[in-house]
């Protein structure tokens, strides 16, 4: 079963639970594609052959209820698979699906109504800018597993339908590295929403433009702005990163109160000595709060 009625932050942690797992690596990796679907996974096996046990083994049946949830239209879905291989926004999901803003947004209003996706607007306010109407929504999967497949399966369902899973497994593995990216940012905007108890978060999402995307953005109840951004890679964070960061927001005009820097593998030295009320500083394991 397909879950579709709980947010980021309640799927992670009923993932987590249902697989007893306590590392926050761990659960990311699986959780990006595994998420949202009801199942139990062994997460001492591969990524690979989970999925292929899971997914590609299983391709019939799940095709018949993600049609039954989407209608099955070719144009919608040839737009989810836009959305899962692009960045998120409403043109470039339509110019990969080859139709027209027209064809497309009359396709996202269908898929929104299903609850397959969601619709998210730049916060320009949150960091003091007017809003501008030209700049691209983005769109949202309900869940993580929904973006995995639209990614990965159903542009190329021919040959996984065949049994032949070559050509997935080569396209999988030349993003597998990147493809958690984006849950690892949602699940810290999560955190941000619920884990500010001093002064908590009375709005939240991202900031983006044609020149600068700022994945982390919000404004407290003292109205204080926090912007920040994602790094998951193996590498730590260094000073020269927040600096170039701090120089970005500059350039665009934002000023901000707190800094929050999410990373996957922690800081450098210097950069830990820095950690002080306006930046704050948290790894991967900090995303075990959305469990407990």
């Amino acid at each position: 079963m397909i879950i579709l009625d709980k947010s980021i932050k309640e799927q992670f942690a009923i993932f987590c639970k249902t697989n007893n797992i306590s590392d926050m690596q761990i659960a990311i990796k699986y959780f990006s594609i595994f998420g949202g679907l009801d199942i139990q996974i062994d997460t001492s096996k591969s990524i690979l052959e989970l999925i292929e046990t899971n997914i590609l083994n299983n391709y019939n049946h799940l095709r018949s209820e993600i049609n039954h949830l989407t209608g099955g239209y070719h144009v919608e879905h040839a737009i989810l698979s836009g959305i899962a291989l692009g960045d998120r926004k409403t043109t470039n999901a339509f110019k990969r699906a080859h139709v027209s803003f027209e064809e497309g947004m009359k396709c996202v209003d269908s898929l929104y109504e299903k609850e397959i996706i969601d619709i998210d607007s730049s916060e320009h306010f949150l960091v003091g800018k007017r809003n501008d109407s030209k700049v691209a929504k983005k769109l949202l999967f309900a869940n993580p597993f929904l973006r995995f497949w639209f990614a990965f399966v159903s542009p190329i369902y021919k040959g996984i339908k065949e049994g032949n899973y070559e050509e997935f497994k080569t396209k999988f593995q030349n993003r597998e590295s990147d493809f958690s990216d984006f849950i690892f940012e949602e699940l810290a905007l999560s955190f941000i929403k619920n884990n500010f108890s001093d002064d908590p978060i009375k709005q939240h999402g991202q900031y983006w433009d044609e020149k600068i995307q700022i994945p982390l953005v919000a404004k407290t109840v003292s109205n204080k702005t926090l912007v920040g951004f994602c790094k998951h890679s193996d590498n730590k964070v260094k000073k020269s990163e927040l600096n170039k960061f701090l120089e970005d927001i500059k350039e665009e005009g934002i000023s901000a109160d707190i800094i929050v820097i999410f990373s996957k593998n922690g800081f450098s030295t210097e950069l830990k000595n820095m950690k002080n009320e306006n930046l704050k500083l948290f790894t991967i394991k900090s995303l075990k709060a959305l469990v407990q």
